[in-house]
Order: C-alpha cells, then structure tokens, then sequence
C-alpha cells in the first residue's frame, strides 16, 4: 500500500509529526478505515525516504491514541477511532492549513484586510460551484 503522504524538508515541524498527522488526517477523514493493513516500519520509511527510527516514532505514537494498534506477526492496522476524536482532527487539519495560508499571505506583506477579500473570494466561488450557478 502506498500512503498519500507528502513530506515537507522546509517546515519546522518535525518529520515525524508530518507523518502522524497526515496518517491522522487519513484515518479520521475514512481514506483509512478501520481494520486497514498499514505498511510495515521499514516499508513506510523508504516510501517516504526517511529514517525507521522517524517513521517508528510516528507510528508509536499514533498506537499510544488509540489510531493505530499492531498484531505482533500480523502487521499494523488502523484502529476503531471514536468519532469525537476523528472531529477533533478533522477541525485541527483545517485550522493547520488556514494558519498555514495566513503565515504565507502575511509573509508576502498581505494586510489581514486583503487576506479576509482572497478567503471571501475563494468562500464565494465554492458556494456558486455547489449550487451549479
């Protein structure tokens, strides 16, 4: 299985708490339902061209909240994840990329004005595409 991770070498947060969320972002979202068969440490390594002790870092702690639970001689597998805590991620992925978006534009010496017009704009054009105007 290849996992739809992508990794950023320029961002401050560490590599492996990239992949922890994005395997959060995945299971919570149901791209990973439970009881899915995750690739093995090495294998997820070199998919993404890190480190086992990064990519066991990661998956260690995704087991100890209950996302992941591994079968010793059976593999690893997503866990049942309470619905409350998949909310919880979804909300904290969305608020990551709207931070995200926000440090950019103010990086390019946007006001907090011209910011709010881009969110309105993009907020518009997402409502006339889900009403087919």
């Amino acid at each position: 299985m290849h996992l739809p991770i992508t990794l950023s070498r320029d961002s401050k947060e560490p590599i492996y708490h990239q992949i922890e969320n994005q395997l959060k972002a995945l299971i919570a979202g149901g791209s990973l339902p439970a009881g899915t068969l995750l690739p093995s440490i090495r294998k997820l390594s070199k998919q993404l061209e890190v480190s086992v002790i990064t990519t066991r870092r990661a998956y260690q702690n995704l087991e100890i909240h209950g996302y992941i639970e591994t079968e010793q001689g059976k593999g690893t597998f997503v866990a049942e994840v309470d619905q409350h805590l998949k909310a919880e991620v979804k909300k904290a992925s969305v608020l990551q990329v709207f931070h995200d978006a926000i440090d950019t534009a103010l990086q390019y010496d946007y006001t907090l004005e011209e910011i709010e017009e881009i969110f309105q704009k993009i907020l518009e054009e997402k409502h006339r595409k889900e009403n087919n105007e």
